[in-house]
C-alpha cells in the first residue's frame, strides 16, 4: 500500500545537523528523526523531507560506479503569501539565494541554498 498522505522528497547533503537547523529554523519543519551524520526526516505539513547524508544508503555509489551528490536544479517548491518578507527574513538569518526574485504569469519565485547546496524554491502565487 502507497502512503498517500505525504510527499516524501529525499536529498542528500553533505551535512545532515546543518540541514537539519536549516530547515527547521528557517522553514519551521518538525523533526520527526535525526541520526547524524547518516540520515534524518523533518516534516511541514504534509510534506515529509528526508535528508540523507554521505554515510546514508542514498549515497552508496550506484552499480555503474556514479556517485549521488547533493545540489543540482530539482528543489522543493514552497508557498508563500509575501516573498519580499520571506527573502528580508531569511536575509537577515544568514540564508544564501542562488538569484533575485523573478517574476511571470503565474507568480514570483527565488531560490534560497541549503548548506548542501540543494535549492528550496519560495513562490507567491500572483494576486496573493
Amino acid at each position: 500500500m502507497i502512503d498517500d498522505t505525504h510527499a516524501n522528497v529525499r536529498i542528500l547533503v553533505d551535512d545532515v545537523a546543518a540541514s537539519v537547523d536549516f530547515y527547521r529554523d528557517h522553514f519551521g519543519f518538525e523533526v520527526l528523526n535525526a541520526f547524524p551524520p547518516a540520515f534524518a526526516d523533518v516534516q511541514r505539513g504534509h510534506l515529509r523531507l528526508l535528508l540523507s547524508g554521505p554515510r546514508s544508503s542514498a549515497a552508496r555509489p550506484m552499480s555503474d560506479g556514479e556517485q549521488p551528490g547533493p545540489g543540482g536544479w530539482n528543489r522543493i517548491h514552497l508557498i508563500v503569501d509575501d516573498l519580499d518578507a520571506q527573502v528580508e527574513r531569511l536575509t537577515a538569518a544568514g540564508v544564501r539565494f542562488r538569484n533575485e526574485v523573478i517574476s511571470g504569469p503565474g507568480g514570483s519565485q527565488v531560490l534560497a541554498i541549503d548548506p548542501s547546496g540543494n535549492f528550496v524554491e519560495l513562490f507567491q502565487p500572483a494576486g496573493a
